[in-house]
């Protein structure tokens, strides 16, 4: 099995989620599990850094759809910054850019938050 790591950083009112290795359906539920806490604590500003994701499959996918409709609704959004061409060629083909934000530079998605 490959590995996935999650890290946190909290800017202002914004979490930035580090998303790092494989996020597949065995490691999926990591991720879950690190949304689903912040959706609890009522923090509905996300933004996941994929600069060092080297894979995703259609559970890693899905875990972004499961969460969306509850953080926007709640007056939040999840934001998607520094993917790679591979990785952004998968969101682009099931049409995630009409859904998403998703920016070159982590930087460009914290002003989008705060614009």
């Amino acid at each position: 099995m490959e590995s996935f790591e999650v890290s946190k950083r909290v800017e202002g009112k914004i979490n930035i989620l580090y998303i790092k290795g494989y996020l597949d359906a065995h490691t999926a539920p990591m991720l879950e599990d690190e949304i689903q806490g912040l959706v609890d604590n009522g923090e509905f500003q996300i933004l996941v850094n994929f600069k060092d994701l080297l894979y995703i499959s259609s559970a890693g996918l899905g875990v972004f759809m499961g969460f969306i409709e509850n953080i926007r609704s709640n007056g939040g959004d999840i934001k998607l910054s520094n993917m790679n061409s591979k990785i952004f060629r998968v969101f682009d083909l099931l049409g995630f850019p009409t859904l998403y934000d998703i920016l070159e530079e982590e930087q460009e998605a914290l002003t989008k938050f705060n614009s």
